[in-house]
C-alpha cells in the first residue's frame, strides 16, 4: 500500500511538473493555477469519457448520471476557480515589488500578436465552457427531477416510498409534481431541503420511521388540484369491497358501498358530500394535539359567503382560550383525509385479501388466511429474516396441522407463500422501520381513526350543533353478506350494516380502528 501511494505521488508530481514546463502563459506559471490547471483537465476528460460510455451502452443509471452532470463538474468548476485565483496571488506578489508608478493593471493589446492569441484562445474556451455547463446544467436539472433519482439514490432510505409509488394510483406521476410543483421558488425550496436531507443520510443522522406528515409541503391547492380539482368531483361513486375470513373455508364476505362524495344530483356542486370539506365558499381550521394530526382538540368553520364562523370543541378535551390563540392552526385541504395518496402501506389483512381477490392466492387452501396473519403478527429484525418466517411457518403448519392435504398440494401452497411474501415486500420495511400502522391512513375508519378524528360525536358548539358520526353522512350500504347470499338495497336505500362476525352491538360502541388496527 505504502509502495502504491509513492508511485501514485511520484506520478502526479511529474504530470504537474510536466504543465509546469509546458509553454502556458506566464500568468498561468504558479503551482495553484496549474494545479487547478490539472483539476479542471482531468474532470473534463472523465465527464467525456463516461458521457460516451453512457450514450454507446445506453445505459441512464442514475449514479453515472450524478457524477456525469453533478459530482465532476463540480470538481472542474474548482480548478478552474484556483486558476484564476493563483494568477491574483502571483500578480500581487509581483506588484509588491513594483515601484509606486508602475502599471499595476494588466493590460491587453490586440495588436500584438501573442496578446491577440492569448485572447482568441480564452474566448473560445469560455465559449466551449460555457456551452457545455448550460447543456450540463440542464441534464443535471433533468437528473434531479427524475424519479430514479428520488427513489434510488439514497435507496436504504427512500426504500419504502419508491416501493409504494411504484404500487399507487400515481405511479405514472412523477415525485416532483406533487412534492415540488411548478415555478422557481419551490424548485428552489426543494434543493435546499434537499442538501439536508443528503446530510442527513451521509451522516445517518435521519430517524426511523421517516417522521411524517410533511410540514413543509406544498399546499394541496397548488399541486394536487392541479390535477384533481374540487369542482370535478361531485358524482357519487359504488364501492364495491371483498374481506376474507380466517376460517377453513376462507369465507368470503362482501359489502358494496355508495360513497357520497357529492350531491344526489352534481349539478348541485359541493353543498353536500365528503367534498363539501373543500367548498371554496367554505373554510374548516382546526388544531392537533400533535405533528400527527391524529388527535383533534378544536375545530372553526368559517363560512365566507357570509362571514359566520362556529367553533367546536370536545367536552372531554380541556383546552384553553390562551392555547387556542397561541397554537398553530392549519386550514383543512385534500392532504387532511387523503394523506397517503401515493405512499400506501397495507396492513397484512388488506394485503392478504388482495392477493386472495387476484387469485394469487388460492381461496380453496383450508386456512390459509389464519395460517398467514398469525406468522404476519411478529416484528422481523430485517426483510430476509421475514421471508424466511414466513415460508417456514407457513409450511410446518400446514405439515403440522393438516399433513395430508400437504403433501397432495405442496405446489398450491408454495404458490400461496410466494405472493405473500412479494406482498409483504411491498408494504412493510423492517430496515426502516416502516409498517402500515406507523403511516396510518385517514381516508375511512377501519385502521385509524381517519374521519372518526373530527365525526366522533364529541365535538359541539355554542348553540349546541354537534358533529355527528352518522355513517349515513358520507357512504350507504347497498349490499352486503356472504358470497352468493347478499342482501341488497336500492340506491336510494340503505342497509343496517352487518358485522361478519358476531360481536353484538360493539360496532356501534367503538370505533372500528379499537380492533381493526390490531386484529390480525
Amino acid at each position: 500500500i505504502v509502495s502504491g501511494c509513492r508511485i501514485n505521488l511520484f506520478l502526479l508530481l511529474l504530470i504537474i511538473s510536466t504543465f509546469h514546463a509546458m509553454k502556458l502563459p506566464s500568468p498561468l506559471k504558479n503551482w495553484i493555477s496549474i494545479i487547478g490547471l490539472l483539476i479542471a483537465v482531468i474532470n473534463l476528460a472523465l465527464i467525456i469519457i463516461l458521457f460516451l460510455i453512457s450514450t454507446i451502452l445506453d445505459e441512464q443509471e442514475t449514479y453515472l448520471g450524478l457524477f456525469i452532470y453533478i459530482i465532476l463538474p463540480g470538481f472542474m468548476l474548482l480548478g478552474l476557480l484556483m486558476m484564476p485565483a493563483g494568477i491574483i496571488i502571483s500578480r500581487r506578489k509581483a506588484i509588491a515589488g513594483l515601484k509606486a508608478d508602475s502599471k499595476r493593471l494588466p493590460v491587453v493589446d490586440l495588436n500584438n500578436p501573442n496578446h491577440k492569441k492569448a485572447f482568441v484562445t480564452f474566448t473560445i474556451i469560455t465559449l466551449i465552457i460555457l456551452l457545455l455547463s448550460t447543456y450540463g446544467s440542464f441534464e443535471a436539472y433533468h437528473l434531479t427531477e427524475s424519479v430514479p433519482f428520488c427513489g434510488t439514490l439514497c435507496h436504504k432510505v427512500m426504500e419504502p416510498e419508491y416501493t409504494a409509488y411504484q404500487n399507487s394510483p400515481h405511479a405514472n406521476i412523477s415525485c416532483v409534481e406533487c412534492h415540488v410543483g411548478s415555478g422557481a421558488s419551490w424548485y428552489v425550496k426543494s434543493k435546499l431541503s434537499g442538501l439536508h436531507q443528503v446530510y442527513a443520510v451521509l451522516a445517518k443522522t435521519y430517524k426511523t420511521p421517516i417522521p411524517t406528515p410533511l410540514h413543509d409541503l406544498r399546499p394541496a391547492r397548488e399541486t394536487c388540484e392541479q390535477c384533481h380539482w374540487p369542482q370535478k368531483f361531485y358524482s357519487r361513486t359504488l364501492q364495491s369491497k371483498k374481506y376474507y375470513m380466517a376460517d377453513s373455508l376462507n369465507t368470503e364476505w362482501d359489502i358494496v358501498l355508495q360513497m357520497k362524495t357529492g350531491p344526489q344530483y352534481s349539478n348541485l356542486g359541493l353543498n353536500e358530500g365528503i367534498h363539501w370539506h373543500i367548498n371554496p365558499d367554505v373554510n374548516i381550521e382546526y388544531i392537533s394535539e400533535n405533528d400527527q394530526r391524529e388527535v383533534i382538540t378544536w375545530i372553526k368553520y368559517t363560512n365566507k359567503s357570509t362571514g359566520q364562523t362556529t367553533f367546536y370543541k370536545n367536552p372531554d378535551i380541556d383546552i384553553s382560550d390562551s392555547i387556542i390563540n397561541a397554537s398553530g392552526k392549519r386550514s383543512m385541504d385534500c392532504i387532511d383525509c387523503h394523506n397517503r395518496p401515493t405512499h400506501i402501506y397495507n396492513s397484512p389483512p388488506v394485503y392478504f385479501d388482495n392477493a386472495m381477490l387476484k387469485n394469487e392466492i388460492s381461496g380453496n387452501i383450508p386456512f390459509i388466511k389464519k395460517a398467514a396473519m398469525e406468522v404476519l403478527r411478529n416484528n422481523f429484525p430485517d426483510k430476509d429474516s421475514a421471508i424466511i418466517q414466513i415460508r417456514e411457518s407457513i409450511s410446518a403448519f400446514y405439515k403440522s396441522e393438516l399433513p395430508e392435504y400437504y403433501d397432495a398440494h405442496k405446489d398450491l401452497i408454495d404458490k400461496a407463500i410466494s405472493a405473500l411474501q412479494s406482498e409483504f415486500s411491498k408494504n412493510t420495511f423492517p430496515s426502516m422501520k416502516v409498517t402500515y400502522d406507523v403511516y396510518p391512513n385517514h381516508i375511512g375508519h377501519l385502521e385509524s381513526e381517519g374521519c372518526f378524528r373530527c365525526h366522533n360525536d364529541a365535538f359541539v358548539s355554542d348553540n349546541g350543533r354537534r358533529i355527528t358520526r352518522d355513517c349515513n353522512l358520507c357512504h350507504t350500504i347497498i349490499g352486503q353478506g356472504k358470497k352468493n347470499m347478499m342482501q341488497f338495497a336500492t340506491v336510494n336505500d340503505t342497509l343496517e350494516f352487518i358485522h361478519p362476525i358476531d360481536i353484538g352491538t360493539v360496532w356501534k360502541e367503538a370505533n372500528c380502528s379499537e380492533c381493526h388496527r390490531y386484529l390480525y
